[in-house]
């Protein structure tokens, strides 16, 4: 019976450990459905909605927003927006804390972290209405 449970304990998957890299399975099973804030410096970044299919939602706290998607490449995760063509790659970790992102995966590049739940909603405005 013991010998059971220890085979079955080790058939179940391992938690990734705090550091390691997300793939695209990981990232996607953390962040679908979920509407993350995100910090820089001690103040908010943006904030971004994650999707089904891999499709996303960014803004930088201004009411802009902007469509995109993300795919993996080389362990990185790349975004591509509506309002332009050049992926934006990043290489997020799981730490106690929540996510980082560190981009490009350059240790001298901006790094942002997930920020504690603000109470605060995604605001998306319309577009700007000319005269």
């Amino acid at each position: 019976m013991r010998s059971l449970m220890i085979l079955l304990l080790a058939a179940l998957p391992a938690p990734l450990a705090a550091g390691e890299p997300l793939g695209a399975a990981e990232f996607d099973r953390y962040t679908q459905g979920r509407t993350l804030f995100y910090g820089f410096g001690g103040s908010l970044y943006g904030v971004e909605r994650y999707l089904p299919g891999r499709r996303v939602v960014w803004s930088f706290l201004d009411g802009k927003c902007q469509d995109g998607s993300w795919y993996e490449e080389a362990g990185q995760i790349c975004f591509v927006y509506d309002n332009r063509d050049d992926p934006q790659c990043w290489t997020f970790e799981l730490t106690p804390g929540g996510l980082t992102a560190r981009f490009e995966d350059d240790p001298a590049a901006t790094e942002l972290y997930e920020a504690e739940d603000i109470g605060n909603e995604m605001l998306c405005y319309g577009p700007d209405v000319g005269t």
